[in-house]
């Protein structure tokens, strides 16, 4: 495990990961928190689960008698499940970013599911979940209750991990080739950065757009054509906190758009801000 300890201010801010995983892609970066203690942990599943889950995810923070914290993320092409109260959920994938105020003393544990993998449990289209969240018990029955109780009872996150593994390893779907490809090919997106429309993916996969459709809308539950964009976005958030210049008619050809307006109106459309709006809020954050 990887442990990274910062102060923000007089904020605690922790995170844990694999080295496999290294650090998460697409957090929107706001000013720092003035107080109060956070942390982020992430860890790998075991190999027996890796077709149909990405990794486990934990988020604890203590904002007592601190002003709320806004976190936000751009959306993965990935269904979660997430252990929090008042009540857990599967989330389907959502098409705008994710935004989420902390208050109090709490914490969330989290499932994230390979693109395609959540499939062979739910056995329906994903894209029936897109943008929207469900009870936890219409997937997995009241035997997820009892998950969730013991998840709510500990911050340990062996722990939470160990029975998480448990309680899937005991209800592993059938092998599943589609979901696999599903898989792959969104791991060919993000890969493949030259891989900017749907129709390099048709080809380089050999797949018809029509049989690629289906498939995105069965086992991802967005379009090709989404998760391409999204994932160009990635990059773009990655390369502004770095902190290098860049040249924005140039960067829009390279990630597929017809010009830079089409890039700026993708990116607040997603984020809220303007490209050079959040560069100037990056600039200001690497100052103090």
């Amino acid at each position: 495990m990887i442990v990274k300890t910062r102060q923000e201010s007089a904020a605690k801010v922790e995170e844990s990961f694999d080295p496999a995983l290294g650090q998460p892609r697409g957090v929107l970066r706001h000013p720092p928190a003035a107080a109060g203690t956070f942390r982020h942990a992430r860890r790998s599943a075991p190999a027996e689960l890796a077709p149909w889950v990405d990794h486990y995810w934990m988020v604890y923070w203590d904002l007592r008698g601190l002003p709320p914290r806004l976190v936000e993320t751009l959306p993965h092409p990935n269904v979660h499940i997430v252990f929090e109260k008042p009540e857990s959920k599967v989330w389907g994938v959502s098409t705008s970013k994710f935004s989420r105020m902390l208050e109090g003393h709490a914490h969330a544990f989290g499932i994230k599911f390979t693109p395609g993998g959540f499939f062979p449990f739910f056995q329906r289209p994903v894209a029936s979940l897109a943008k929207i969240s469900i009870p936890v018990s219409e997937v997995f029955g009241a035997a997820a209750t009892v998950l969730e109780k013991f998840i709510f009872s500990t911050e340990d996150e062996d722990s939470m991990t160990a029975e998480a593994n448990a309680f899937l390893l005991q209800r592993l779907p059938a092998p599943d080739d589609k979901a696999t490809l599903a898989r792959q090919m969104v791991e060919r997106i993000l890969r493949e950065r030259d891989l900017l429309t749907v129709d390099d993916l048709s080809a380089r996969c050999d797949m018809s757009l029509r049989s690629l459709q289906r498939l995105f809308s069965q086992y991802v539950g967005v379009s090709p054509k989404w998760v391409i964009r999204r994932y160009r976005l990635h990059e773009l958030l990655e390369q502004i906190h770095s902190g290098m210049q860049i040249d924005w008619a140039q960067l829009a050809v390279e990630l597929g758009y017809f010009d830079q307006a089409h890039l700026i109106r993708d990116f607040k459309s997603i984020t809220g801000y303007a490209p050079t709006e959040y560069t100037g809020i990056q600039s200001v954050q690497r100052d103090n």
